[in-house]
């Protein structure tokens, strides 16, 4: 037996009965013929890893725009936490801990640049096309990646990536990643928002702080171990814990989401958003290529959708600035 045969049989040996075996995935929209050494979900793993999009998550928005400290989250840094939160839950419950880890780094691919105020303009700008980073990041692997050939990911992998925010999706694995991205983002934000003085610990409500307890590490531990002591057919907390999980969000977007401190400087960040959607609706031949077949394929208006979401914070700004700044005249 290859390798990847081995590790389908022990999935069928020690995987729980809920789990999603990646003998029984409904595979690729491309048939491929299989790798000895990995599995399907596997290779999808690596695939995410590897494709541009993943790349840029380094520079693209958690919650703080552009920060100059080194230890805000970014984009990418939050998918790494996720991805180990989901995959600690996974194991614990004997699901399918490789399927789990391509979903949790998959699912922000398609997220715009300056986090969710970007998602939120984008939504404006193009409303009949129901923007949403969810169905982007879908979008990035299938149309978008290895210049418009896509990666060709599993059923599972794309289904999981694209429930991970308001949909309940088809496996098990799929919904640990929803669950362990709230739990990766409330926690972290707060982190961030200590260091950046927009939240002072003492005001988390006693009531969360007694439920979940008074640091990131403990708040974690205890929602994964709820989440791992009351979950077999279902993901579920205990009623307990999910009433202190959802006070704290509720915390979270009323004291740092929506705070005046940390919305400063999004309305700018939108209007960049705005003004780079008008400019390339209106001369589409300014962009790339790849975009330029997507605007025929599809229309514009997504190419150009197409082209925004995939922009870093740094890029987005350099492209407005170079269309918008006059340059320095220098004469020899």
């Amino acid at each position: 037996m290859v390798p990847r045969e081995i590790t389908q049989e022990n999935e069928k040996k020690y995987l729980s009965e809920y789990a999603c075996l990646c003998a029984d995935s409904k595979g690729r929209a491309v048939p491929e013929t299989p790798c000895d050494i990995r599995t399907d979900f596997q290779r999808d793993r690596d695939r995410i890893i590897h494709c541009n999009a993943f790349r840029r998550l380094k520079h693209k928005t958690q919650v703080f725009l552009i920060p100059k400290s080194d230890h805000y989250r970014t984009r990418l840094t939050h998918t790494l936490e996720v991805s180990q939160i989901a995959r600690t839950i996974a194991r614990a419950l004997r699901l399918n801990e490789d399927l789990t880890e391509a979903i949790a780094l998959g699912h922000d691919l398609g997220h715009t640049p300056f986090g969710h105020d970007g998602e939120r303009m984008l939504q404006k700008l193009y409303p009949a096309g129901d923007f949403r980073h969810y169905k982007q990041s879908v979008r990035v692997v299938e149309k978008i990646e290895r210049d418009g050939a896509g990666l060709n990911l599993t059923v599972e992998v794309k289904n999981g990536i694209l429930c991970h925010t308001n949909m309940t999706a088809d496996t098990l694995e799929g919904v640990t990643v929803k669950f362990a991205d709230k739990i990766a983002y409330l926690n972290h934000d707060i982190e961030d928002a200590v260091r950046g003085g927009v939240l002072d610990p003492a005001d988390i409500p006693k009531d969360v702080i007694s439920a979940l307890g008074d640091s990131k590490s403990r708040r974690i531990t205890t929602l994964v171990g709820d989440i791992i002591a009351n979950s077999v057919s279902e993901i579920r907390y205990s009623d307990e814990i999910r009433e202190a999980h959802d006070a704290l969000r509720k915390f979270m977007f009323e004291n740092v989401y929506y705070s005046p401190v940390t919305n400063r400087e999004k309305d700018k960040a939108c209007r960049i958003v705005e003004f780079l959607f008008e400019h390339y609706m209106n001369d589409p031949s300014a962009m790339p290529e790849l975009y330029r077949r997507i605007a025929k394929q599809d229309g514009v208006e997504t190419a150009v959708c197409d082209y925004i979401s995939c922009m870093t914070d740094e890029y987005a700004i350099d492209m407005f600035k170079e269309l918008c700044i006059p340059k320095q005249w220098i004469r020899v």
